[in-house]
């Protein structure tokens, strides 16, 4: 009779239907994703009992409103804009990094003379105009350049003309010399001391009523990530291809190796068990940054509200 009784009390638990989570990615599927979908492919979220949806983003994915709003669960964002966002009330918090170093930066063309920010004076440079890096450069480095809004072409890198343009180191440059154009150089951000992570944001509310959720995604992504890096990077790329058409094997082997190369997901000189890990004095710095460019009002948002590591691994 006991052991009826057990076997009632624990049948439901082995058909629970797994859990829902929709996951909001900032742009295309590209190896900068190459955590999600390790996981997704090799069932290390399915292992945590989780049923995960991938949704590909783009130059208009909103990813912030999206998951303040639950439309999805988790999004990827730069914790820069989502400083800014949560200034302006927006209920999300950054609870995991991507990228312990956001590779967006400036790619300046073969024939252009930028070597350095301070060759920017004067130039033309295309970038979102939101971008807080911009603010940065004028205000902190005093460059003075002129603005284009971008629209996410690599056209320009092809014309054999001077050519400044925000991008992803790990992306842009390999479809520009794909295309016949010579390799363009890599200004980064961090070079000038305005270190942004690439995040893992979700809503407040989620995160108050699914902790352990949010506690099993973690543990599968992080899995996710150190598989990809250390492992067989195949079921990730096969699932990438159908997701993105013009993904090419030779395109995902090539920036995965800058991933590695570059350390972004581990961070330099950090091993894996750095993988997720969010700095509490990054974030002070961050905020003070951007508080002193006038793009944040002081006391809008604090350290403690920014984000936690109440979802990471101890």
């Amino acid at each position: 009779m006991r052991r009826l009784l057990l076997f009632l009390c624990l049948a439901p638990l082995a058909h629970a239907k797994p859990f829902p989570i929709a996951v909001q990615l900032d742009w295309v599927a590209e190896p900068e994703h190459g955590g999600f979908y390790q996981a997704q492919a090799k069932g290390f979220f399915a292992a945590e009992g989780l049923d995960v949806t991938l949704i590909p983003g783009g130059p208009n994915a909103f990813v912030m409103p999206k998951v303040a709003t639950n439309q999805a669960q988790i999004g990827q964002a730069d914790s820069t804009n989502t400083l800014l966002q949560q200034a302006e009330g927006l209920p999300v918090v950054q609870f995991a990094a991507v990228f312990q170093d956001d590779p967006s930066g400036l790619l300046a063309s073969a024939e252009s003379n930028v070597r350095t920010f301070a060759d920017l004076e004067g130039k033309t440079v295309v970038a979102r105009p939101e971008w807080a890096f911009l603010t940065y450069l004028r205000e902190k480095l005093g460059v003075n350049f002129n603005l284009v809004p971008t629209n996410f072409s690599i056209s320009g890198f092809l014309t054999g003309q001077e050519h400044i343009q925000q991008g992803y180191y790990i992306a842009e440059p390999y479809h520009i010399t794909k295309a016949g154009g010579p390799a363009p150089r890599f200004l980064s951000t961090w070079e000038a001391d305005f270190r942004a992570y690439a995040v893992l944001i979700t809503n407040r509310r989620f995160a108050r009523e699914h902790p352990e959720k949010l506690k099993a995604f973690v543990r599968a992504y992080l899995r996710g990530w150190q598989d990809y890096l250390q492992g067989d990077p195949a079921p990730a790329h096969a699932l990438m291809k159908e997701a993105n058409a013009n993904n090419t094997d030779e395109f995902m082997r090539a920036s995965r190796q800058l991933i590695l190369d570059g350390e972004l997901v581990t961070g330099r000189g950090q091993g894996a068990e750095n993988i997720g890990r969010l700095d509490a004095a990054r974030y002070a710095k961050q905020i003070e940054q951007l508080e002193e460019l006038n793009i944040l009002k002081r006391g809008k948002v604090t350290v403690e509200t920014a984000f936690t590591t109440a979802f990471l691994p101890e």
